[in-house]
């Protein structure tokens, strides 16, 4: 059971929302889909689970084509989408049993499911209130709840975390670990806590294309970055020579280069001879915050 996106594009008239992307998650892995907001997150996500057509390329869900096999894909798929839509009027428990009658779980085995639901998904309490009275984090409950179901064999996840207060996010994180080892997840946000508190690999998409596609471990740990401040601004394509420079503002800059380089004398060496005053400095592993900053900041 596999995700897989091949040169996938979306056009909005002139608008590339997403441009020819690929790649692919698969069984036992959650998937960290990040991006800044616009950057094409949502359209991916929204033609992967058949609510709008691709312009080109293709998306394929446990083999079977979004625009070819439509109820297929939705068969397979757990949806819990950006802002979750939910009947507020409907009782958590008549809603989710309306729900799995959508998915055709009638009679004994739909009210099992969703007996089962209820306790999975922490709402033992809440099941014979309003929808429309419950908390935010609960709502996130409810909706991962109707999303799961179906027993999908791959989840679907944007934005579930937006608006959780900390009590809140350490539930539903633990929740999406626990759901998450007989499935496909694709977790899509933007809150970098959130992808190294739950995710094995990370795709970065910014402008519509992807920029970074690997696992958490080797997107973090191969990287190593010096920060230093000088007294006055410096030559940056100078500093690029090191590795990928970056200003931070005023005379703050970032050198980022492989795991095992130490810059330190390097650097020393240039300001000498360059007769640049340096007045801080430090060499850390790269943070997931700094590595998405240069990833997406570029082009914004």
């Amino acid at each position: 059971m596999s995700v897989e996106v091949q040169q996938l594009t979306k056009t909005y008239g002139a608008q590339r929302a997403v441009d020819t992307i690929s790649f692919r998650a698969v069984k036992g892995q959650i998937l960290g889909f990040l991006g800044p907001n616009g950057a094409g997150k949502s359209t991916t996500m929204k033609i992967a689970t058949c609510f709008i057509p691709p312009t080109e390329g293709t998306v394929k869900v446990c083999g079977h084509d979004v625009m070819h096999q439509p109820v297929e894909v939705r068969k397979k798929i757990g949806y819990l989408a950006e802002h979750n839509p939910l009947y507020t009027d409907m009782y958590v428990h008549e809603y989710l049993r309306f729900m799995a009658a959508v998915h055709g779980l009638k009679g004994k085995q739909g009210r099992e499911r969703v007996m089962e639901m209820v306790a999975l998904c922490g709402l033992s309490k809440e099941q014979n209130k309003r929808i429309g009275t419950l908390s935010k984090g609960y709502r996130q409950r409810v909706g991962l709840a109707q999303a799961l179901l179906h027993d999908p064999e791959v989840l679907i996840l944007d934005e579930p975390t937006t608006g959780l207060d900390p009590n809140q996010l350490v539930e539903i994180r633990k929740l999406i670990k626990e759901v998450s080892r007989d499935k496909t997840v694709i977790f899509s946000t933007h809150i970098m806590q959130e992808v190294k508190a739950l995710c094995d690999r990370v795709v970065i998409i910014n402008q519509g294309k992807i920029v970074a596609d690997d696992t958490l471990q080797n997107l973090m740990g191969n990287k190593v970055v010096l920060k230093v401040e000088f007294e006055a601004p410096v030559n940056i394509e100078k500093l690029a020579v090191l590795g990928q420079a970056e200003n931070r503002g005023g005379n703050e800059y970032v050198i980022a280069c492989e795991k095992g380089k130490d810059l330190r004398s390097v650097l020393f060496k240039m300001a000498k001879d360059e007769d640049w005053v340096i007045l801080s400095m430090s060499q850390e592993t790269q943070e997931l915050e700094e590595i998405f900053h240069r990833l997406t900041q570029s082009n914004q």
